[in-house]
């Protein structure tokens, strides 16, 4: 069982958030949170699996809030609803294991949680701010094709629509000069 503790200043979303999630037979919800504080004390009092957290909250964000998680190894998902130059690059120092777009089906949300228990990171390609990030993202879509992985599998292994792998291809063509057809 996979156990999350749930950290968002929007009751209404928290709870949602949380029924959707105890609807899955491999996660349960253990504990709720409305702010990046809270959230900390509840992670070290009940040693969750995952802590998934609103990136804006009061008291303390969860960008902040994940930085303070970063010692002691906490699985971390950031759930945000727009891309805010530098919280990306934030959230990668901070470790996060997840950054992703609230607006996601719940199916997603709860399969990213299971390939994060599994040791991969997620991170919604709509969120990333920085051209880096893009050169870092193209060069594991690259290592994928290397391993003879075909589109719609790289496409599943990271999470990614086959538009956004083909993107990534495309990117990558172009700057090694190839044609991109």
């Amino acid at each position: 069982m996979i156990r999350i503790v749930i950290a968002e200043d929007q009751k209404m979303l928290l709870e949602a958030i949380s029924s959707l999630l105890n609807f899955e037979e491999d996660i349960e919800v253990v504990g709720l949170a409305s702010n990046g504080e809270e959230a900390l004390s509840m992670v070290h009092e009940l040693q969750p699996d995952i802590c998934m957290m609103d990136i804006e909250m009061p008291e303390k964000s969860g960008i902040e809030a994940a930085e303070a998680l970063k010692p002691f190894e906490y699985r971390v998902i950031i759930l945000t609803t727009f891309r805010r130059n530098g919280y990306f690059q934030r959230a990668l120092k901070a470790d996060v294991r997840g950054y992703l777009l609230k607006d996601s089906p719940s199916d997603v949300l709860a399969s990213s949680i299971r390939g994060i228990m599994d040791g991969k990171r997620i991170y919604s390609p709509e969120l990333m701010d920085d051209a880096s990030d893009k050169n870092e993202r193209e060069m594991e879509v690259l290592g994928l094709m290397e391993e003879s992985i075909h589109t719609n599998e790289a496409s599943n292994q990271q999470n990614n629509t086959i538009g956004t792998v083909r993107k990534y291809l495309s990117a990558i063509k172009g700057k090694m000069k190839l044609p991109t057809g």
